[in-house]
């Protein structure tokens, strides 16, 4: 498993990573969550976010994945918050992996209403937690407003512009898309 210390850093959108404890509480929650993540995103809405993703990695090396969840898995959920759910995405799906240390994961889980972004040792040597902050909470601020398919494009596009502003300078050897631009739904 990665080493969160050493090779990457959370921020979500209630703040910089929290201690958790287990919680009943949030296992019922999830347990008890019914969804249907067609209601929220539809076919051509993951198409138009998987444009995104291709659009807002132009012209830098940095790699977006994006994992919409819509409740932490029950056998899970009684030992981790939202926080540590992203950050074993973000080992499991290798996110951690590219190239240039420039993996950014964009968590959003439904139940809870949180978004949590997990990024490369890479990223945090260039740039400001606030960034990474502001995009969680204009994303958060859109789910409330019920607009899933704009929030989600609006966060990968800050994404993108975030990176590409840290990362422009830096060649890329290959047009080499070392991760899915497809979202994963779970």
């Amino acid at each position: 498993m990665v080493n969160k210390t050493q090779a990457t850093y959370i921020l979500s959108s209630t703040g910089v990573d929290k201690k958790t404890t287990v919680s009943f509480k949030r296992w019922l929650k999830h347990f008890f969550y019914l969804s249907n993540s067609k209601y929220y995103f539809s076919k051509q809405d993951r198409i138009d976010i998987a444009q995104a993703i291709q659009s807002a990695e132009q012209g830098h090396v940095g790699e977006i994945q994006v994992v919409i969840e819509s409740y932490i898995p029950s056998n899970a959920a009684y030992f981790q918050n939202t926080t540590m759910r992203a950050r074993q995405l973000f080992a499991e799906l290798g996110v951690w992996d590219t190239e240039y240390n420039s993996g950014v994961l964009l968590y959003v889980n439904l139940c809870e209403r949180q978004v949590d972004i997990v990024f490369d040792r890479g990223i945090k040597k260039t740039t400001d937690p606030r960034t990474w902050q502001n995009i969680c909470q204009s994303v958060i601020q859109q789910m409330k407003n019920k607009a899933y398919k704009v929030a989600i494009t609006y966060g990968v596009e800050q994404i993108g512009k975030t990176l590409n502003h840290h990362y422009s300078s830096i060649e890329p050897l290959d047009a080499n898309n070392e991760l899915s631009d497809d979202p994963m739904i779970l």
